[in-house]
């Protein structure tokens, strides 16, 4: 483990016998423009469609959290485009509004570089003349603004404009028709689809919007090829991961690993006991709140996906002294502050949702009570215009299936870890800010 100068709370961790594509092991923060250059960086893209067919060989799929796979939205930008006869328009999405997340803004902090590189490869492939770095977070914008000033722009963007836009940090602000409405003057948050980006994104031009890990593979992908991107990983699920891993009374770390490490491996080497652990809070705040069941799964998203989960941002939260039901109480009512307030079903049903899981949280929810919030999680999912009240009701779900016990308890009082003091949090397992 190294800690990062641009960020000293945050451990990076490569896993053993994993050569690392992605964190950059050296202690001195942000890497250079020189260096990356002479590493390798920047090089020549050659025929676009030879590349595009490359990273549809690889599997690349998205690491923002809905796992797409990155060849098709690359293929629909670049059709959209000529088909319309527009130049197309990228954006490195970085906004990073999970709080339990903190990759995105390590590789931005630190590998600035290698993000714009992956940026130029997705414009060149689309045919994109103009490129954002959209973010929330100064220290990340103020080092991607000096990488651009450390490089010549004929050089390593030909035609290509590259700027950063920064908004105000949110939860949906991330969210891909968000962030185009920002650009496009107006508020962070998310719009009804169709039309999506590819189709009409920022200033109406067929947009690319990938998350800033996804596009930071590209570089790797052209300089090894897709047969070497698949050596380690998955069949499904490709290559290595970024993982941020908190909670259980441990400093938070960010590991690259392949996917298919067993989730149990994953918490040895960061220093849990297993069996000290009662759950783990999976996906950030999106996939839910999971019992000690869940340590035996390999964290790939073909597998957590078949056991009712998901790998989303990468982001893992471990509970072991915490009652499950008071974390899941403490995220519902964080997406309930944090919604758009746009969907009435979203704003009234997050609230509606938070509501009865404080209340089984402080013990004095009744069973109709519950009942009512297994109803809301079984026919919300998919009113919204964004993931907010699918994240929200994945909690909801999670908790009440996987911990029926706790939830027997709390409805008879009896929860000791909830009466010695409830475990309250307005952003649950955050990865703290330290100035860059």
């Amino acid at each position: 483990m190294t800690s990062t100068a641009a960020n000293p709370a945050i451990s990076t961790a490569i896993w053993p016998g994993c050569e690392p594509r992605l964190l950059h092991q050296t202690p001195e923060g942000a890497e250079d423009g020189a260096g990356y250059l002479a590493a390798g960086g920047y090089r020549e893209l050659g025929d676009p469609e030879e590349f595009l067919a490359e990273v549809k060989r690889s599997g690349l799929l998205g690491r923002g959290g809905a796992a797409f796979p990155l060849a098709v939205k690359l293929a629909s930008v670049r059709e959209s485009a000529v088909r319309r006869g527009l130049e197309a328009v990228v954006i490195a999405n970085g906004e990073e509004g999970e709080p339990a997340s903190v990759k995105d803004r390590w590789l931005l902090r630190n590998r600035p570089h290698l993000v714009l590189d992956g940026l130029r490869l997705a414009a060149a492939t689309v045919g994109a003349t103009r490129g954002y770095v959209y973010v929330s977070d100064p220290a990340s914008a103020a080092t991607v603004e000096a990488a651009l000033n450390e490089i010549s722009p004929t050089k390593a963007f030909g035609e290509l404009v590259v700027s950063v836009y920064t908004v105000a940090p949110g939860y949906v602000a991330g969210e891909e028709t968000a962030a185009i409405r920002a650009i496009n003057g107006g508020p962070a948050k998310p719009t009804d689809k169709p039309p999506r980006p590819y189709q009409k994104g920022v200033a109406q031009r067929p947009t690319l919007v990938s998350n800033v890990e996804t596009l930071a593979n590209l570089p790797y992908l052209l300089r090894q090829g897709a047969t070497a991107f698949r050596s380690v990983g998955t069949e499904s699920s490709p290559g290595t991961f970024l993982a941020t891993v908190s909670g259980g009374g441990r400093p938070p770390v960010l590991y690259e690993l392949p996917h298919g490490t067993v989730l149990a491996d994953l918490l040895d080497v960061h220093g849990i006991p297993t069996d000290q652990v009662r759950g783990v809070l999976m996906g950030g705040y999106f996939a839910g709140v999971f019992n000690a069941e869940v340590l035996e799964v390999t964290l790939d998203h073909e597998t957590l996906r078949a056991g009712g989960s998901g790998l989303g941002c990468g982001a893992m939260s471990v509970l072991t002294d915490d009652c499950p039901v008071a974390v899941a109480a403490s995220v519902l009512a964080y997406f309930g502050r944090e919604n758009a307030g746009q969907c009435g079903s979203c704003f009234n049903g997050t609230a509606a949702m938070a509501a009865v899981a404080e209340a089984l949280r402080d013990q004095v929810a009744t069973t109709e009570d519950v009942a009512r919030l297994q109803r809301w999680a079984g026919v919300l999912p998919g009113r919204g215009a964004c993931g907010t009240l699918d994240g929200a009701t994945n909690v909801a779900a999670s908790f009440l299936t996987q911990f029926p016990e706790l939830v027997t308890t709390h409805l008879a009082g009896a929860c000791d870890t909830c009466r010695g003091g409830a475990f309250r949090a307005e952003r649950p397992y955050a990865i703290e800010e330290v100035p860059a």
